[in-house]
C-alpha cells in the first residue's frame, strides 16, 4: 500500500522564489497522479483471478473471457461440437461450497447455509425454465452439472472520477488502509457439465458476481447482500444460447 508522509509532500519552509513554488507544485502533482495509478491498479477485476481459482474444474487453461447476454463477465469454455438438444436433460448434483466452507466472523454458518440452499433453489428453477431436469444421472444421453461456490467475500469498490484528484487519491488511500472503503460483496461460483456417456467436461464456467456493498470490512455479508449476485447468474443461465 502506498503512503503519504508529510515531508514528502509538503515543503516545511515557505517557498521563497517562483522556480520553488514551481517544483513544490510539480512534486505534489506527480506524487498524487502516483497514488492515482496506485489506487487504479488495485481496482478489482470483473472476473476471477488466477489466483481466485478453487481448483473444483481441474482445468482452467482453456477458459475465455466471454459476455453473458445480461452483460456481465465471465469466464468459459464450451467443447467443439456440443449441442444440448443431444441430451435428454440435465440432472443437477447437489451445490457445494468447494473448498469446504468455515464460518468467520463475516459470514456466519447460518449465512452460508441460506445461500446454498437459495443458490440451489434459483440454479433448478433456472435449468427448468430451459431444459427437463432429471431425477437421476441414470440413463444414457444425460448431462450432469456440478456446482460449487468457491467464495463468498467482499473487496473494495473501484474508484470513483472524484476520487482520482490530488486530495481524493490521498483520501481513498487512507480510507483502505484504515478498512473504512465501502467495499462490493462477491460470490464465486464454478460450474462444469459432464456428458454422462462420455465422462468428458462439455462446458465450464468461472463466474464472479456483486452484491450489494457493504460500509467496511468489518461489516458481516448476510443472504440479503448476495441475492443479487445469484439471481444474476440465474438469469444468465436462463438466457445462455441454446446450441
Amino acid at each position: 500500500m502506498f503512503y503519504f508522509s508529510g515531508g514528502a509532500i509538503f515543503l516545511r519552509h515557505k517557498p521563497t522564489s517562483s522556480w520553488e513554488v514551481y517544483e513544490k507544485n510539480r512534486f505534489s502533482v506527480a506524487a498524487a497522479i502516483l497514488a492515482a495509478g496506485v489506487l487504479l491498479a488495485g481496482c478489482s477485476s470483473k472476473v476471477a483471478e488466477t489466483t481466485q481459482y478453487s481448483g473444483f474444474l481441474q482445468d482452467y487453461s482453456k477458459l475465455q473471457k466471454t459476455e453473458t447476454a445480461s452483460g456481465h463477465q465471465v469466464l468459459r469454455w464450451i467443447a467443439p461440437g456440443f449441442k444440448e438438444s443431444d441430451y435428454r436433460g440435465i440432472y443437477i448434483s447437489p451445490l457445494v461450497f468447494y473448498p469446504p466452507a468455515k464460518p468467520s466472523a463475516r459470514v456466519s454458518q447460518e449465512t452460508l447455509d441460506k445461500i446454498r440452499e437459495y443458490a440451489s433453489t434459483k440454479l433448478r428453477a433456472a435449468v427448468a425454465e430451459r431444459t427437463t431436469l432429471l431425477p437421476s444421472p441414470a440413463g444414457s444421453r444425460v448431462l450432469v452439472a456440478k456446482v460449487a461456490i468457491t467464495a463468498v467475500t467482499a473487496e473494495n469498490e473501484d474508484l470513483q472520477f472524484y476520487e482520482v484528484v490530488p486530495i481524493g487519491a490521498v483520501i481513498a488511500t487512507t480510507m483502505a488502509a484504515s478498512g473504512h472503503r465501502t467495499q462490493n460483496t462477491t460470490l464465486f461460483m464454478e460450474i462444469k457439465l459432464i456428458d454422462q456417456d462420455t465422462g468428458k467436461t462439455v462446458l465450464a464456467v468461472v463466474r464472479k458476481g456483486y452484491g450489494k456493498s457493504v460500509s467496511n470490512d468489518s461489516t458481516p455479508i448476510t443472504i440479503a447482500d448476495v441475492k443479487k449476485a445469484i439471481d444474476d447468474m440465474v438469469t444468465d443461465i436462463v438466457n445462455f444460447p441454446r446450441f
